[in-house]
This record gives C-alpha cells, structure tokens and sequence, in this order.
C-alpha cells in the first residue's frame, strides 16, 4: 500500500510538471498581445488586431494566432480535469486506508512470556514491527506453555483455531524452537494459507524439509565453538566447563546437539553437564567447582526435578553462590550475571523477523524472503563482573565493549573540570604574572635608587665645583691668618729680648687657625663623600649655620637678605650629615635662583627652624621671588622636571629621596605674600634628646680684618 501511494504521488507530480511545461510552450507559441485602442470585442470572444504591422510578420496573421490561442484553453481545461480525476483518487486512497481493517499478526513464544530469552525476543520483534509497519495493526501474543510438559500441544492448536475462527491472521511470527516445530506440525490443520516467520531459531534446529514455499526463517546460527574459545582466551587456565541447561525435551535435543559440536574441545577442557541435576544441585556444584573453572549456561527451562525457571532469577542465585564467572551466548543475559564475549543480539533478531514480517504484510512472497543468520556479534563485557573475577582487560578480544562501567569524575563533571581548570590556569597565569610585575617593578626600584644615589652623587660634586671659589676664599682666611701670627711669633723670638709670652699667643693662634681650617674642610668633605657612613644624631641648627656660611660669598653679591629663627631648644634628629647638608644647600640655592630676577622689591631668604607636634623638627626655607606656577606644584618633585632654562630638573627630586629616606617630607607651598616655602619634617631622635648629652654649641666669635662672624659647630666631649 505504501508503495502504491508513493506511485500515486509521482504520477501527480509528473502531470503537474507537464502542465507547467505546456504553460511555459503555449506563451512562447504565442505571446500575449498588448492592448491597444483598436481592440475589437465580439462577444465572448477575444479578437485582436495589431496596427502598423502588416501580414506575414511577427505574429503575422489573425487566424493563427485565434486557433493558437483555442489550442491553449482547450489543454488548460483538459489538465484541470486530470487534476480533479488525481485529487478524487488521493482523497480515495486516503479514506480506503483510513477505513481498512489493521493488520492481525499472532506471535506465539516458546515456553511462556516470562522465560528467557525468548521473552526478550518477542518483546524486541513487537516493538520493531509497531515501529515500521505504517498501517494499524493487532498484535495477538500467545505462549506455548505445552512445550514445559511436552504434552497439550494438540489442545493448544484446538484452541488457537476457536479464537481465530471469524478471521484467520494476516502472519504468524514465532520465537524459539519449540514454538516453530508446533507451527509447521499443526498448521495445516490450523491456517494453511497464512504466511509463517519463524523467528530466533538455531540454524541447526530448522526443520528446512517441512517448510513451504508460504514460510521464511529468520534464524540464529549459535558458534558453541567460537563461544568456548572466548571463555579459553579469557581465562586462559580454564580446564573445566560446567555447562547449565534444563530438561525438558526440546532443551534435551539442545543438549545433544551440543554435545556433538564441542567434540573437538574434548582434548583441551573437561566439560560437566548439569542438565540432569535440579536446580538445588546445581547450585551445590557451582560452589564447589574445582579451580580453573568457568559456567557456561545455555538455557535453564524445565530442570531435572520438573520444576521451571522464570526470567533471570536463577541465574541471579546461582551466580551469588557459583565460585566461577559465568558465560553465554546471548545479550538479554549481560548485565544480569555473565561476564559476557561474542553475543547474539537480540535487537537484531528482532530486527530481522520485522523486516521480513513487513515484507510479507506488505505483498511480498514468504519464500522470496531470505534473511541471513543473525551471528554472534561484537564481544561485550560487564565490567562489573571482569572486576569480580579479576579478569585483566588486556585479555579481551580486539574490539571487545565493556559496558556498565562506573562513570568516573571526567564522564559525569566534564566541562564542571574544564571550567575550573580553565579557572585555575587563568588565575594561575595571573598570579605568576603578578610575581613577575612585582620582581620587574623591585628590580627597577632597586635601580632606580641606585641611580638616585649616582645622580644624587654627581649633584654633590657639581655642587662642589660651583662652591669652590667659597671653600678657596674660607681657606684662605686661616691660612693668612696663620702666617699673619707666625710672622708675628717669629719677630718676638728675635728681638732683642725675645718676648715667649707673645710668641707663645701667636702660636696658640697659630693652632687654633689650623683646627679651623681643618673642621672647614671636614665640613667640605663629608658633605660630598659617595660612601655610606651610619647615621648620628645631629642638631639641625648647626647644619643650617654651616651651609650658609659656605654660601655666605655666594648670597652676598645678589644683594639677599638673609633672616633666621632658629630655636635654640631644637632637639636632635636622627641622620646622615652630608646628606642633610646637601638638601639644605639645594633649597637655599633654589631660593635665591628664584629670587635673581626681582629687582622692584627686597630679596628676603628666611630660614626658621622649630618643634612640630607631636613628633617632628621643623625647617622652613621661604623666598620672595615670583613663586611656583599651580600647575607645576605636583610635579616640582619629579625627576627631569624643571623650570630652570639650564636646569636638569634632579635637585628637588633627590632632596626628596633624601628626606623619604629619613623618614620625614618634604613639600612646597605659597608664601603669604610673594615667592614660595620649601618645608622640611623630620623625626626627632628621642633617645638622643631625652640624654641631653649629645651635642653643645660652642660659639667662636672671631674678627679679623672686617670678615663676618663664623659660627663652626662642634662636638662636646
């Protein structure tokens, strides 16, 4: 019927495409005139008369075109009857199949629907054919429970006759073999012209000479060999098979027939029949097999005691006593106790009974309908029971599937891991990345002290090429000083009467000019050594006295005046007193720099020095020249910033890693009324205040030759 209906659309769709194709003929045959005001209407009748164009070119005459057009109307209104006569016969088609009568097919299972795996089978072949057969269908499933007795099978076929007797199926399908032999042997009896597939039946149990050309076979061809030879590769030391099969009589002539083909693994292993035992006595074997064992278990039916075996429940108790892996040869049995190899599926069996039950139903000839037998497949395992038994899965044949697995983290948390992985790779790089930044960025810090420490150097020593005509002139003063008195000394010692209490005045000044020109040049040098020295308290008064009196020459001819605070109670600071010296030396400098253009108001450099709550000293150095552009006053501090024309722009830059490196600060703001104030904070060292002994000032008051005053610090002893 399917194919019929598919006939049938191809013939609509092949009219359909000739219609479309005349169509496309008729309007290159003739083509649409276009309307013009000389159109002449005759009735119903369409007449056109081209102007201008006359006759025997283009469409060159009326009556030609007239018949042309005639033909084409006729073919529309033929091809609109077709398609009324293929609607009316779809619509037909469609109504006969929806109103037919389903397909009836009778599956009769050997034994009964609970005993495996012939119930596995049927289950399979009816869902196959619920699934190709298109058209309804009735599926009658019965259970040849006479074969558990071995007597009743006429009472049974009296039966079947009675409840079919308004209506004979459309097909019988069987499983197994007991089901098969009761089809062939009564159903002449029963439905002579119904087409039978016997279906899950051993190749060699097939009674091939009783079968008619209304019968097909879709058989099992069962490798009992190639079964024992999976069990032997498995466990290569297997010398004993216990083989579990029942008793009735169709599992007897199972057994017989098992028997001869496993004849020539006589040599090799022991086989045990347990097919002659109850079920109790074979459980009582299973457990005490001798080692190197394994169980082979082909069907268990009807066991020696008359009692039946239902489904997997004797396999499940005899495999939780057996004290060696079971084997078969079927799939309905892996997952319920066996350790499993080459297998027959049961899907495909059930594959191969609904192809041919289909082509049959479908119109076709049982006896044209070949199916190969269904052979064991691709090894499969329980990994359940390898596990159980210890069976190494390097001894599985090439290609073999294990199946029931345990899922591991990766199959049940895949992309949860890649995600975290991902997570963690990423932070990872992060942090790694980070470490390097931070290494990169201490590395540079160390340099860039490093450099600090150069520049701050080389400013030292520049500072001293600028202030060498000061420290010249500050030399000069003692030494003059000290011929000036030993001159003097030496015209007492020759005089007349030599005076000694002169000459000795004139050599105490002698030495006192040579201790002072020593503590200048002191002075000088500590302040511009490179090497580091340990930190002392100092008395930041002092520093500031001693760098002014080196820039005394250097402030007085730009006409500055100079006012100081200094409080005398200033405690000490903690420091390095070159280092501080410097810093004071460049503010002062700065200050007057700032000041050389202002020549409309006094140039005024005040210096003030004091406590600063709760913890610091204090030193402001103000100016009154043209003070500090706002925008410029965050980064005056930077290093290469200036705003001097032969500036470097690393003077207020090292004062300032100078103070930091002392712990205190250093900052800029504007002064009340014109230049700036430079502000220095450092910490108070208090051990050395609260000893009070560290430092005294010793006022050396000298005047020589109208020089100005000289205020040298000095430590007490």
């Amino acid at each position: 019927m399917a194919q019929r209906r598919g006939l049938f659309a191809r013939g609509v769709s092949r009219l359909a495409t000739a219609e479309l194709l005349s169509k496309e003929k008729a309007r290159r045959l003739c083509p649409r005139p276009t309307k013009s005001p000389s159109e002449v209407r005759d009735g119903s009748r369409h007449r056109t008369t081209f102007l201008g164009v006359p006759n025997g070119k283009g469409c060159s005459k009326l009556n030609a075109t007239v018949l042309q057009t005639e033909q084409l109307h006729m073919t529309r209104a033929l091809y609109c009857v077709i398609h009324v006569v293929c609607v009316a016969a779809l619509f037909s088609a469609t109504l006969s199949a929806a109103t037919a009568e389903p397909k009836r097919v009778l599956l009769i299972n050997s034994y009964g629907r609970e005993f495996a795996p012939w119930n596995e089978y049927a289950k399979e072949i009816r869902s196959q054919l619920q699934d190709e057969w298109e058209g309804p269908l009735d599926i009658y499933e019965l259970s040849l429970t006479t074969a558990l007795f071995g007597k009743g099978e006429r009472d049974f076929a009296s039966y079947l006759h009675a409840l079919f007797s308004d209506r004979e199926p459309d097909i019988i399908l069987t499983t197994g073999a007991p089901a098969a032999d009761f089809v062939v042997q009564f159903r002449q009896n029963l439905f002579p012209g119904t087409p039978v597939v016997l279906a899950a039946v051993n190749q060699q149990l097939v009674p091939y000479s009783a079968l008619s050309a209304n019968d097909a076979v879709a058989p099992v061809d069962i490798d009992l060999i190639g079964a024992i030879e999976n069990i032997l590769q498995v466990l290569p030391d297997t010398n004993n098979i216990a083989v579990v099969m029942g008793n009735s009589r169709h599992e007897q002539n199972f057994v017989e027939q098992m028997r001869t083909a496993l004849q020539p693994l006589a040599n090799r292993v022991t086989f045990t029949w347990f097919n002659e035992l109850s079920f109790n006595e074979m459980m009582q074997q299973a457990a005490k097999l001798p080692p190197h064992s394994a169980i082979f278990w082909l069907a268990l039916i009807v066991d020696a005691a008359g009692a039946s075996h239902q489904e997997f429940d004797a396999m499940t108790l005899l495999r939780a006593v057996a004290n060696a892996p079971i084997f078969s040869f079927v799939d309905a049995y892996l997952g319920k106790g066996i350790v499993g190899g080459p297998l027959i599926s049961v899907r495909d069996v059930g594959q191969a009974a609904s192809h041919a039950a289909v082509r049959i139903l479908d119109g076709g000839t049982p006896g044209d309908v070949r199916t190969s037998p269904i052979v064991l497949g691709t090894p499969k395992f329980d990994w359940r029971e390898l596990q159980r038994w210890n069976i190494s899965e390097s001894r599985l044949p090439p290609g073999s599937k294990v199946l029931f697995r345990p899922p591991t983290a990766w199959d049940q948390y895949r992309w949860q891991i890649i995600l975290i992985a991902t997570a963690f790779l990423l932070q990872s790089a992060l942090i790694a990345g980070l470490g390097f930044e931070h290494r990169r960025r201490r590395n540079a810090e160390i340099l860039a002290r490093r450099s600090m420490g150069e520049l701050a150097n080389m400013n030292r020593v520049a500072t001293a090429g600028e202030l060498s005509a000061s420290i010249a002139h500050e030399m000069k003063q003692p030494l003059a000083a000290m011929v000036t008195n030993v001159r003097a000394g030496l015209r007492w010692l020759g005089a007349a009467e030599p005076n000694l209490e002169e000459t000795r005045v004139a050599l105490q000044n002698v030495v006192k000019d040579g201790n002072r020109a020593a503590e200048v040049i002191d002075s000088v040098r500590a302040m511009f050594k490179k090497e580091q020295t340990e930190r002392t308290p100092l008395n930041l008064n002092d520093l500031i006295r001693s760098v002014l009196y080196l820039l005394r020459d250097e402030l007085q001819p730009q006409h500055i005046i100079l006012r100081t605070n200094l409080d005398p109670q200033l405690p000490p600071v903690q420091g390095h007193r070159g280092e501080l010296q410097q810093v004071i030396l460049n503010l002062v400098r700065n200050a007057a720099d700032a000041m050389k253009d202002i020549t409309y108001r006094p140039r005024v450099l005040t210096i003030k020095s004091e406590t600063q709550p709760p913890n610091d000293v204090l030193i402001s150095i103000a100016d009154s020249g043209s003070g500090i552009d706002p925008k410029d006053i965050d980064h005056i501090f930077d290093a290469f910033f200036t705003t001097k024309s032969n500036g470097m722009g690393m003077g207020l830059s090292i004062c300032k890693s100078i103070i930091d490196d002392h712990g205190g600060r250093l900052w800029a703001s504007p002064n009340l009324k014109h230049g700036s104030v430079f502000n220095v904070s450092l910490p108070i060292d208090k051990a050395a205040s609260q000893s009070g002994k560290i430092f005294e000032l010793v006022l050396i008051k000298r005047k020589q030759r109208g020089h100005a005053v000289l205020y040298i610090p000095r430590p007490c002893a």
